[in-house]
């Protein structure tokens, strides 16, 4: 199994007075937004986890570490996560979870971790080890060991996730550290605990599986609705997001099932639509006595080319809240 958490960002009704009011130099009459953290199930392409929190308090490295606790892996699974998840004691739970691996994008600048700061840039697989302490004690300093400076008054937030270890010190930490060349010609750096039986361009090939959960994302906030919510109140909105990511996982199953038609000549293989899947789905749902075999084969006839390797620049804006009485009746 392989899992790739990535969080992302719901906008609400404005209201000054909710926990999820968000006001700055950049928004200055605030928005409010709901930050929400999946365990995304990138083979069977299901959510298998989330959790959300008000965006000023959001966590993402805490809600993962919290949907590892909770979560029990029967089979060998593989956590992949991007840079905003480069955690010592993130790395210390994959570590400690049976059954678990980790693929974790990591900086590799002055502000890298500092055994991976004194790597050479350029093309690497490489393990190094090194100890996590709590304290300063003489000994620490004479070997050489990585302080972690553990905030122990203040309270679990977001200014603190950096620092928080949940485990014993010293603790003795060993990992693997991969560089590869991209086709950009920059370098990634990943940090992992998969065996060397898997080599560098294996690594290489399931971190770009992560590209999986962004139009999961895609496909989960446009199609499913969620742009738009309906209700006002945080708890509603809520609501609404659970019932979104069931909807999604439904319509993901039922395509799992479906076997989409290949052209005998054709350049491109086919997938199935998951945009008139999703809607025929739902008209699955609200028909009494629908025949599931029927769905299937709906579903089979709507099919889009799978075209690989396709880039394109990231249009980046904010996008606020719609009002009500501004949308258009369904």
């Amino acid at each position: 199994m392989s899992f790739r958490s990535y969080g992302t960002a719901v906008n609400l009704p404005r209201n000054p007075k909710s926990p999820a009011f968000v006001q700055n130099d950049g928004i200055p009459n605030g928005v409010n937004q709901l930050h929400v953290t999946p365990l995304y199930d990138i083979l069977s392409r299901t959510f298998a986890d989330v959790i959300i929190q008000p965006e000023p308090k959001k966590d993402e490295i805490g809600a993962l570490v919290e949907m590892l606790k909770r979560n029990t892996f029967a089979q060998k699974t593989l956590i992949i996560a991007d840079r905003g998840f480069e955690s010592y004691n993130l790395i210390a739970h994959c570590l400690e979870k049976p059954n678990t691996d980790f693929l974790i994008r990591i900086k590799q600048s002055r502000s890298a971790m500092r055994e991976v700061a004194k790597l050479p840039l350029c093309e690497l697989d490489c393990d190094i080890g090194f100890t996590i302490t709590t304290t300063q004690t003489n000994e620490d300093k004479k070997g050489g060991y990585i302080h972690l400076q553990v905030p122990k008054k203040s309270k679990a937030g977001s200014k603190t996730r950096r620092g928080r270890w949940d485990f014993p010190s010293p603790y003795p930490m060993k990992l693997r550290v991969c560089r590869f060349l991209l086709d950009n010609g920059e370098f990634e750096t990943v940090a992992t605990s998969l065996p060397r039986s898997f080599s560098l361009d294996d690594i290489k090939e399931l971190y770009h599986l992560r590209w999986g959960i962004e139009t999961a994302f895609r496909d989960w906030k446009y199609t499913l609705g969620l742009v738009n919510l309906h209700g006002k109140s945080d708890v509603f909105a809520e609501q609404e997001i659970y019932a979104s990511l069931t909807a999604f996982n439904f319509a993901s199953r039922v395509c799992n099932e479906v076997v989409a038609r290949q052209p005998k000549n054709g350049v491109y293989a086919y997938k199935v639509n998951f945009k008139m899947a999703v809607m025929l789905c739902k008209e699955f749902l609200r028909t009494p006595r629908a025949d599931s075999e029927k769905l299937l084969e709906e579903i089979a006839r709507h099919t889009v080319p799978i075209r690989p390797n396709r880039q394109d620049e990231r249009n980046l804006r904010a996008k606020g809240f719609y009002g009500f009485v501004y949308r258009a009746a369904a």
